[in-house]
């Protein structure tokens, strides 16, 4: 739990960086936009789809045509899963986005400014890193349709996009964050020996996305926490290997700005 807790520190640290903060930004706000329009134009045609399948079900069909009281509070829940649907989706493409263009930008100034010691290995690519996206985000979305029956349970759906939220997070973020400085075997390694503790940093990064405006920054700052998580995870496993640490070089003059 240290760890996690020094990686969000770090990851906060970060933000005081105008290089960074803009790419923590535009994935969020690019995303909303994006899923916003679309629930707009597709809303009532979710409600009513949503609806007509509830009452398709044994029983269920006979009571919303006999019960206003409960039509009303089934339309309320229907409403309510449909809204928070959205989060994930939102989530989804905002990470996508930071995987791609974002957080190798942010990777590439973090590790001048605090982890020049650790050798290039470069163990991954960014053909690695767009495969590895894809696979991440068709789990994603595989599960979230498995799971969207059971939203309409209160309390279900957030803890549902909570628990696939922080999956995508490790699966997707845990790659890029090793890619440039670990080599093949170190990835491997890593990311199966530290699943548990990225889970946890995932499912804390995660419900970031369900705090008004800071959702905006969630998907970005995610990736930023986990890029310090597994470079500081690197340095230590080099040096119990007894690996020589390269010698910190001074900050470059095209990123000035101090922590």
């Amino acid at each position: 739990m240290r760890d996690i807790l020094l990686a969000f520190g770090r990851g906060l640290r970060s933000l005081a960086r105008r290089d960074i903060f803009w790419h923590l930004v535009w994935p969020g706000v690019v995303a909303a936009l994006v899923w916003l329009v679309a629930a707009i134009f597709s809303w009532t045609a979710l409600v009513t789809a949503a609806m007509g399948w509830i009452e398709g079900w044994a029983l269920v069909g006979g009571w919303l045509d006999s019960s206003e009281v409960f039509a009303a509070v089934t339309l309320i829940m229907v409403k309510l899963a449909i809204a928070l649907a959205f989060v994930p989706l939102i989530y989804l493409t905002a990470a996508i986005l930071v995987a791609a263009i974002a957080l190798p930008m942010m990777l590439e100034r973090v590790a001048q400014r605090d982890y020049t010691d650790l050798e290039l290995r470069r163990g991954g690519s960014n053909l690695g890193s767009a495969w590895n996206a894809i696979a991440a985000s068709v789990l994603f979305l595989a599960g979230l349709l498995v799971s969207l029956p059971f939203w309409l349970i209160p309390g279900v759906g957030l803890v549902a996009s909570v628990l696939l939220t922080g999956w995508l997070n490790q699966r997707a973020f845990g790659y890029d964050a090793l890619m440039l400085h670990a080599d093949a075997q170190e990835m491997r390694r890593l990311r199966a020996a530290q699943r548990m503790p990225m889970l946890v940093l995932g499912g804390c990064c995660a419900l970031l996305a369900y705090i008004p405006l800071v959702n905006l920054v969630a998907p970005a700052f995610s990736g930023l926490a986990f890029v310090h998580f597994m470079l500081e995870t690197l340095r230590r496993e080099r040096q119990r290997n007894g690996v020589t640490l390269l010698d910190p070089e001074p900050e470059v003059s095209t990123l000035p700005e101090r922590l």
